[in-house]
Parts: structure tokens; sequence; C-alpha cells
């Protein structure tokens, strides 16, 4: 109550936690706005797995991305989706001073395990931020329902 009273008496502990307070949001500030201009808001991206009866078919959300800053690669049954972004702004005033020079570095990975796909039919296409890659199964792994047939025992 006295911290709100102008010319009272402040609290010493108050105004302690107050200044780790300013400080702890100063600190947080840039780190939040690390990777916004990059796309980037968090450590991942979404991917939708979803299995089409004969293939499988990854949705991955990368906005701000294009085509280049984004490695799909299929090796031991895992298909790894990474990611890479760098960007630089730099701003200059009429005498060719830095007035604001800026660097955003980021990266992200996912990777996921599935088996029995034929590899030389994998595709992928990337539109409006989103990446879609299609495994086909092997023709072992398809799932087609087996009729067994039933004795009758007397």
């Amino acid at each position: 109550m006295f911290g709100l009273i102008p010319f009272g008496r402040r609290n010493t502990m108050a105004t302690v936690d107050d200044d780790f307070d300013r400080l702890f949001d100063f600190m947080n500030q840039p780190l939040s706005t690390l990777f916004k201009d990059a796309g980037f808001t968090g450590s991942s991206f979404k991917v939708d797995v979803k299995d089409n009866g004969t293939s499988y078919e990854l949705k991955a959300e990368l906005p701000g991305l294009t085509k280049d800053d984004i490695n799909l690669t299929y090796q031991n049954n895992y298909l790894t989706i990474s990611t890479k972004k760098e960007e630089s702004h730099d701003e200059k005033d009429e005498h060719g001073n830095y007035i604001r020079r800026e660097r955003y570095s980021g990266s992200m990975s996912r990777s996921f395990y599935i088996d029995n796909i034929e590899e030389s039919r994998c595709t992928a296409e990337f539109q409006n931020g989103i990446l879609t890659v299609t495994l086909p199964k092997s023709a072992a792994t398809i799932d087609t329902p087996k009729q067994i047939p039933i004795r009758t025992i007397e």
C-alpha cells in the first residue's frame, strides 16, 4: 500500500523486485523477437501425418520459408525435415554509418520413423508455406483385408 502513496516510504524489497522484473523483461524481449521476422515462432513446426492406405502423407507448416531453406532426407527408415533461415537487415544514415544492423539465424528439424516405403516413388511439393510429402507404401505393407476361412468342427 505504501508503494502507491507518492511521498510515503517505499518497501525496499518491492523496489528490488520491480528492478528484477524489468531486467528479466528486458533480457527476454530480444529472445522472443529473434525469429519473428524469419517466420519462426517456436522451436519446432507443426506436421500432420496421414495414412492414405497406399501411402503416407505428411504436411508440414513452414511459413516464411522458401524451398531453398528446406532440406528433406530419407535414410535408415527416418524421414527428416530440416530448415535453416538466415537474414540480415542493414540501415545506414546519409553518411554511410550504421543506424541499425541486425542478423537473424535459426534452424529446426523433425524426424519421423516410417518404414516399408518405396523410396524411388516419394514426392514432395512446397506451396504457400506448406510442405507436402507423399511416401508410397511398398506392396508388401499395403493393408488389404484378407478373408479368413472358418472351418466347421463336428
